[in-house]
């Protein structure tokens, strides 16, 4: 029995080594980046006597990630996974805090946790498949903090999808030419079984100091509503030390049995950077939904002005101003009832930290 094991032994031995050899030869490439913010926000205004009946008080804020009053809070803390092996690719982005929770609204538990997971194949380089959850490809500003140059969001983003889960295929029509159409869930949902599901397409085209991209996202939501939107985000580099950035929407909405009605927005970015450790960008967007499909029934005017201080390569310091403003009062001032804003505008201090590597 022995000289049998022994046997055996010596056979499966140079198989062994091979297979770890070449398990060893053929490992992919992972690579983990992250990143950790915090921020201080107070509104000018400071509406602390306004108490609705759950003894809630409202913030000034009617935009993603930042609803608090002279609060410091950890935006949140982000690991990434990327792992590359030949025509295949997996993306695990994992964060933990305020912005994780709201961008991933409709899930509970630990699910909220995942911001992206999915799987792509490339059986050529100009042809991408990518199946699971990701970021949408509609609008200018993106969730991760670092990847934004004012820390504070827009109407634009914090009203339109923040992710999709379904299969899409990335195609490189010519060098500048880009297409992109895939099929997923309704808007932001993980899982959605029974539902119809929402087409999606990008157009784009990038050159070395221009580019632009044309967005589409449409079909029912949970509610067996159906929503269509179309965007429209551009920059365009003018030199070295200045450039600008264009995002415009509009959502055409038809709740089911009911009329079909709009909002839309359009912002600018001015980019100015003479340093490479000091930079500026002013933002001005414009956000019209006067229909109340969102509920503000009144168009906002939002102008933020946020600097970009970088002591250090992995680290950015922003301190930001920002003023909304709308046609009707939507804003909380001192006497002011929860359910009566009477302020038609108001004004904001921000100051946020990113670390990332």
């Amino acid at each position: 029995m022995l000289r049998k094991f022994l046997t055996l032994a010596v056979i499966a031995a140079p198989f062994s080594t091979a297979f770890s050899q070449d398990s060893t030869a053929k490992k992919g490439e992972l690579t983990i980046s992250g990143f950790v913010d915090a921020y201080y926000r107070y509104n000018f205004s400071n509406p602390k006597n306004v108490v609705d009946d759950d003894g809630n008080r409202p913030f000034n804020n009617a935009t993603s990630f930042t609803n608090s009053q002279n609060s410091f809070e950890l935006g949140m803390a982000s690991l990434k996974a990327d792992y590359t092996h030949g025509k295949i690719s997996a993306t695990l982005d994992l964060g933990f805090g305020t912005r994780a929770r709201e961008f991933s609204y409709v899930e509970d538990g630990i699910l909220q946790a995942v911001k992206q997971a999915y799987v792509s194949y490339s059986p050529t380089d100009k042809i991408k498949f990518t199946m699971g959850k990701w970021g949408t490809h509609v609008g200018y500003e993106l969730l991760d903090p670092q990847l934004n140059r004012n820390y504070s969001m827009s109407y634009m983003f914090s009203y339109g999808p923040f992710s999709h889960t379904g299969i899409k295929a990335d195609f490189g029509l010519s060098d500048h030419i880009g297409l992109m159409v895939g099929v997923a869930n309704p808007t932001d949902y993980l899982s959605a079984n029974f539902a119809k599901k929402n087409f999606l397409a990008q157009f784009s085209t990038t050159f070395e100091n221009f580019s632009a991209f044309l967005n589409y996202v449409g079909g029912k939501d949970m509610s067996n509503g159906t929503g269509n939107q179309v965007g429209l985000t551009a920059t365009g580099k003018i030199s070295d030390k200045f450039s600008l950035g264009y995002d415009g929407t509009v959502k055409m909405y038809k709740p089911e049995g009911g009329e079909s009605d709009s909002w839309w927005g359009s912002a600018l970015y001015v980019n100015v950077d003479p340093t490479d450790k000091f930079g500026l960008t002013l933002r001005g967007e414009y956000f019209d939904d006067k229909k109340g499909v969102i509920g503000f029934n009144s168009s906002i005017f939002q102008t933020t002005l946020s600097l970009n201080i970088k002591p250090h390569e992995n680290i950015t310091i922003i301190p930001e101003f920002r003023l909304d403003s709308a046609k009707d009062p939507m804003f909380y001032k001192k006497g002011d009832s929860f359910e009566s804003p009477s302020a038609k505008s108001t004004g904001s201090f921000l100051l946020a930290a990113i670390v990332h590597f």
